[in-house]
């Protein structure tokens, strides 16, 4: 189609398009899928909730990974549930929601845990569930007081991670799980790009599964299950590149213009970080009985 061409009035022969695909096929791969150029399907026929955009696809992206931890956790209705860093509350209120256990959920952003226990009034169990301000590393609650213990992502902020398997033990009642989700790190970054991760995302050097492993062991737990889910981050990395640059008005009003200008240079060094240097881990503990 040329621009001279009024809409609606160019037919395409079988020559245009042969043409088309010859020339643009590599643009194609690049910007939807070098697997097949045809519609994915991203949501299942019927859903209630499909996604039309890039950030409903990574919020139902979100709801599978808790999921899979419910199922991985096999939670009880019965049982009492703690998530360490339980941020907005989403998880611990999934779990509430679909195993009938109860929940409780501990946080140092005051803001998160606020988000959270509203979340959980909206979602029909502000009854099972509790949410308050909490350090992992020094826990309020007495010994052996839950039947299972959550941290998603929080040990790679904790400045003593030792101290954050050993306050998990010691809450835990013997025989129950603890299901562990931590970043590791991959080959040699750059000194910008790590000083960009942990600087953007406050954490601590990243670890390696093997340390991980030591710190549980240490603490007490055994091991039941370890996957590695790196296959993950790198997508992450790039959602959150294309997230940023598309929703870019919306972060100037909410942050304003000078402090995002101070991200701009920072967000290619993340994205490139979670593409190629950061890993992820799941462990799955145990207390013994």
């Amino acid at each position: 189609m040329t621009t001279t061409d009024a809409v609606g009035e160019y037919t395409p022969n079988p020559q245009d398009v042969g043409i088309a695909y010859d020339q643009f096929a590599d643009l194609h791969s690049l910007i939807a899928s070098d697997v097949s150029l045809h519609m994915s399907m991203f949501t299942l026929p019927g859903e209630r909730r499909p996604a039309t955009t890039l950030l409903e696809l990574a919020n139902l992206t979100q709801e599978k990974t808790i999921a899979y931890h419910i199922n991985t956790l096999g939670l009880k209705a019965n049982e009492h549930l703690l998530d360490i860093g339980c941020r907005s509350g989403v998880p611990a209120i999934r779990f509430a929601q679909q195993t009938g256990a109860q929940v409780t959920g501990i946080d140092v952003s005051n803001s998160q845990i606020a988000k959270a226990v509203e979340l959980a009034k909206e979602g029909g169990v502000a009854d099972r569930t509790a949410f308050s301000y909490g350090d992992a590393m020094a826990m309020e609650f007495a010994d052996e007081s839950f039947d299972a213990a959550l941290s998603l992502e929080v040990f790679c902020h904790l400045s003593d991670r030792q101290k954050g398997y050993d306050e998990a033990f010691r809450v835990l009642r013997p025989g129950s799980q603890f299901l562990v989700s931590d970043f590791v790190l991959r080959g040699t970054p750059s000194a910008e790009q790590m000083s960009a991760y942990q600087q953007t995302w406050h954490t601590v050097y990243p670890t390696t599964p093997a340390k991980i492993m030591e710190l549980a062991a240490n603490a007490g737990f055994e091991l039941t299950k370890v996957e590695d889910m790196t296959q993950n981050v790198a997508f992450i990395g790039e959602l959150m590149g294309h997230l940023y640059a598309r929703n870019k008005d919306q972060i100037v009003e909410a942050y304003g213009a000078e402090l995002v200008a101070g991200f701009d240079p920072v967000m290619p060094l993340i994205r490139d970080f979670f593409h190629d240097h950061l890993g992820s881990y799941l462990f799955l503990l145990r207390k013994p009985r």
